[in-house]
């Protein structure tokens, strides 16, 4: 098969016929099983595994459990092929699953320029985390941490995850890129729902925003998403360090707040959410209580033994 052709189309359109009530229940129950069964199977090893591992077992477990629900969710409403689902589910990171699989969105295929930029962002990446961390003396282990974790991003998020997303969109696949430009957004609002983790975002929007926002106004609706994301951060990050509890969520009831200011009429009158002023707050709100969220034990306890296992170190 050419680079140019499109994936067989192996797999038939839904079928029309209405589905019974026991039927549909099953369905439902199976969708979420792997979300529900995956970590608890984590927790049961967890006195077996050493700090980092497990940390990236529960994320994994949380991950492979949001992809099959959201395949799940999906895999009804679209026409697709066999091998888009498999494409979805084993060799892309995003959650958007009607995107991906729809196969009458084509988009452009990507030139050049974003595929030196993903290259380029993927190196510095790995310069950060296997080199320049490396060079840090020992008695800094904070600043050592956290230059891992920088580059840990870069790598992955920036840099991989983009290059496979352009990947698939060179094959007429639309994968959405995870990342989206975060540095340019002139607002939280458009932080966290258009730039930043597109992955979670479409979870959080599709399973907690949008069954909220049926009973509770707006503001809290959205509110409430940061507060549960803030709880889930909390379980991969201060569960597996031992210590920390609350501050990961504390960090996202602060996302949250900020929000909330910056769409009141004071956060209007004085353009929180626009302009340089805009840019300004969202770095303040986002950066600024960062610590809190990957904090210092966790840096400790987790990334300094991560990077040391992975001869970053």
């Amino acid at each position: 098969m050419s680079s140019g052709e499109p994936w067989p189309n192996l797999a038939l359109r839904a079928s029309p016929k209405r589905k019974s009530a026991g039927t549909l229940a099953d369905a439902r129950v199976s969708a979420w099983l792997p979300l529900a069964l995956l970590p608890i199977l984590v927790m049961l090893v967890h006195p077996f595994l050493v700090a980092w591992l497990f940390m990236w077992s529960l994320a994994c477990g949380i991950f492979l459990g949001l992809k099959w629900l959201t395949w799940c969710r999906a895999k009804d409403r679209v026409a697709h092929s066999t091998w888009r689902s498999l494409a979805y589910l084993l060799a892309w990171p995003g959650m958007d699953a009607e995107s991906f699989l729809d196969e009458n969105r084509r988009p452009p295929k990507p030139r050049l320029q974003p595929w030196l930029w993903a290259c380029g962002q993927t190196g510095v990446g790995a310069t950060l985390l296997w080199f320049v961390a490396r060079g840090i003396s020992p008695d800094r282990p904070l600043l050592r941490g956290w230059t891992g974790m920088l580059g840990l991003i870069l790598f992955l998020h920036f840099g991989i995850f983009q290059l496979i997303a352009l990947f698939w969109r060179s094959r007429g696949v639309n994968a959405v890129p995870i990342m989206r430009s975060p540095i340019r957004s002139q607002s939280l609002g458009e932080f966290w729902g258009k730039r930043w983790n597109r992955g979670f975002q479409q979870c959080a929007h599709d399973l907690i925003f949008v069954p909220l926002r049926k009973h509770v106004a707006l503001s809290s609706a959205s509110f409430l998403v940061f507060v549960l994301s803030g709880l889930i951060h909390d379980l991969v990050i201060s569960l597996p360090a031992g210590a920390g509890y609350g501050l990961p969520t504390g960090y996202f009831v602060v996302q949250g707040l900020g929000v909330i200011v910056e769409r009141s009429p004071f956060g209007r009158k004085c353009s929180l959410s626009t302009g340089l002023r805009g840019r300004f707050f969202t770095i303040l709100v986002t950066a600024g209580p960062a610590f809190c969220l990957f904090h210092p034990l966790f840096v400790r306890q987790v990334i300094l033994p991560f990077m040391e296992a992975i001869h970053a170190l």
